[in-house]
């Protein structure tokens, strides 16, 4: 509380009784008991006033829900890519996660093992004779 211990807290209160004085000690608590009392109406009074314009108990609201630490981006956005359909299969994805990911694709597992393209074909390298030096950019570099 405002960064104060219990200790500090007890030589407060100890230096006010001293300082106010033991005559005038009932009228401060009776202030102070008034402050609070003020403060808690005002603070339900805001409470009321935020129902009433908000339209929802917020005695309802679930706050974890809410929570923001409980927000996963990348759980967001698989859930909002996946179809409805693919749910099934994503949750199957933890036991055997191979055919999962198949039957997503639209393909069997027998089909998934097959590899029909043979990829991009690669550059032909083109060697230099023996003895003759590779080209070099003088302003290349």
């Amino acid at each position: 509380m405002f960064g104060i211990n219990t200790p500090e807290l007890v030589l407060i209160v100890i230096v006010a009784v001293l300082v106010i004085g033991p005559s005038r000690l009932p009228g401060y608590v009776e202030k102070l008991k008034n402050l609070i009392r003020e403060v808690r109406k005002m603070a339900s009074g805001a409470r009321e006033t935020i129902k009433e314009e908000a339209g929802v108990d917020i005695d309802d609201i679930d706050w974890k829900k809410l929570d923001p630490r409980q927000y996963d981006p990348r759980r967001i956005i698989r859930e909002a890519l996946i179809d409805d359909e693919d749910l099934d299969t994503l949750k199957s994805l933890k036991t055997a996660p191979g055919a999962a990911i198949a039957s997503m694709m639209g393909k069997d597992s027998a089909e998934s093992n097959k590899t029909t393209d043979a990829g991009p074909a690669l550059p032909e390298v083109e060697r230099l004779p023996a003895g003759q030096m590779a080209p070099y950019d003088t302003e290349a570099t």
